[in-house]
């Protein structure tokens, strides 16, 4: 009831800015989730094991940091919302072109080209909303915007439930379209493009800034902001490599999990991926709306330490329901940490590099992590199990984001100003 509030009072340009910033990030996470629904398929087409198509994922999380990089840079310099439009018709047209791959090493090599474009939408789609949002209301907004994520996922999982394999029910039949359709079907995110083009406007902060800059030349100002910005960057990047293994360690692999091990169905694995992504939405608002009362941190620290004991229905579950329950459970934990993500960074940057510096650390995390679901899926592979994998993985990464968190600087509130 609080995001309804808050939103119904936003002016038209500043819903436009954050839906059209909300879908970015979901067409995005489309995109990329579609491949882990996949990877069983894909291996098996391809002639290999999960493991080696798994380095797709780590690709992508590898190659993130340059496009976090590239599109901040000139969302900087030549603002938000083009870079944003570049943005989205870059992802949409490799995932269609991932459909085509005629081996593993051109689709590797597209999903690390998928990876740039990646990097760079979400510190653009950030900066743009929360620049133009107004500073009441912001964690609420920061958890829905995260949630983006999660959201795509549940598109990925609903389209695989019913596209891969098809549906038969009464008589009713629709045909399957396999993974190759499916990333067809991931390339419908360019249809945004119109979206943003015509009804989303300008970042207020950003164009204030140019001007700012013009009248005033204000290098040697931003410099020092920018220097002394430099510890507050490093300790971002540790805190984001641990946000990214928490979300990717509890994600990754566990659609393959469900799989190869316990043997369900792709309608049923569809389906879990389904649930668990309306956890994650859940989790993302909840924790969000009460970073608002707590303050960032201490929403952050409660959502990873609450993940802990969700691990024996998470990884141990004897049947679907069981996994199912765990893995909603799970994802509220893990995505409420998230939910305050978008704010948090947003507001511990400087204007001049604020499409940059949050963007940047975030993909720096997913590069020092990019090899994570890929040792998972080893690992599992050598054990012979997946379960004490996804357990350890909890515990480690759950306390050490924790100790982190507790670590940072309070931002709550913090003005949006355009130097």
């Amino acid at each position: 009831m609080s995001f309804v509030r808050d939103f119904q009072g936003l002016s038209r340009t500043q819903r436009h800015a954050f839906v059209a910033s909300f879908l970015g990030w979901t067409l995005d996470s489309l995109d990329f989730f579609l491949l882990i629904f996949c990877v069983k398929a894909i291996a098996s087409d391809f002639g290999t094991k999960p493991s080696d198509v798994m380095s797709a994922v780590f690709l992508t999380q590898a190659f993130r940091p340059v496009g976090a990089v590239i599109f901040g840079m000139l969302a900087d310099r030549y603002g938000r919302r083009p870079i944003l439009i570049v943005n989205i018709l870059s992802f949409s047209v490799i995932e269609a072109a991932c459909a085509f791959a005629p081996s593993l090493s051109v689709l590797l090599v597209l999903r690390a080209l998928f990876g740039i474009a990646m990097g760079g939408e979400w510190g653009v789609g950030a900066a743009l909303a929360f620049e133009t949002l107004p500073r009441e209301g912001r964690g609420t907004f920061s958890g829905i915007l995260q949630e983006g994520y999660a959201f795509g996922s549940i598109l990925a999982s609903t389209a695989y439930a019913l596209l891969f394999a098809g549906v038969h029910w009464h008589g009713f039949a629709l045909p399957g379209i396999g993974w190759r359709g499916l990333f067809l079907v991931g390339a419908s995110p360019a249809l945004l493009v119109l979206y943003v083009q015509t009804l989303v406007q300008e970042s207020p902060v950003w164009l204030e800034g140019r001007k700012h800059r013009k009248v005033h030349k204000a290098g040697p100002q931003i410099s020092g902001q920018l220097l002394n910005f430099l510890p507050t960057f490093l300790f971002l990047v540790l805190l984001m490599t641990a946000f990214m293994s928490f979300s990717h360690g509890t994600q990754d692999v566990y659609p393959t999990f469900l799989s190869v091990q316990m043997k369900l169905r792709p309608e049923t694995v569809g389906l879990i991926g389904v649930l668990y992504g309306f956890g994650s939405i859940g989790g993302g608002i909840v924790f969000g709306a009460l970073s608002e009362k707590w303050g960032r941190k201490r929403a952050i620290i409660a959502a990873a330490l609450l993940s802990i004991p969700v691990i024996p229905l998470y990884a141990y579950g004897h049947s679907a329901w069981m996994l199912g329950a765990g893995a909603v459970l799970m994802q509220f934990m893990v995505q409420g940490a998230w939910g305050v993500v978008p704010a948090y960074l947003t507001e511990l940057s400087p204007a001049p590099v604020r499409a940059t510096a949050p963007g940047l650390a975030y993909q720096l995390g997913g590069l020092v992590t990019s090899w994570n679901g890929k040792a998972q899926a080893l690992v599992a592979e050598h054990w012979g199990t997946y379960p004490p994998v996804l357990a350890i993985t909890v515990v480690v990464v759950a306390l050490t984001l924790a100790l982190l968190a507790s670590l940072g600087r309070e931002a709550k509130g913090a003005e949006m100003h355009h130097t």
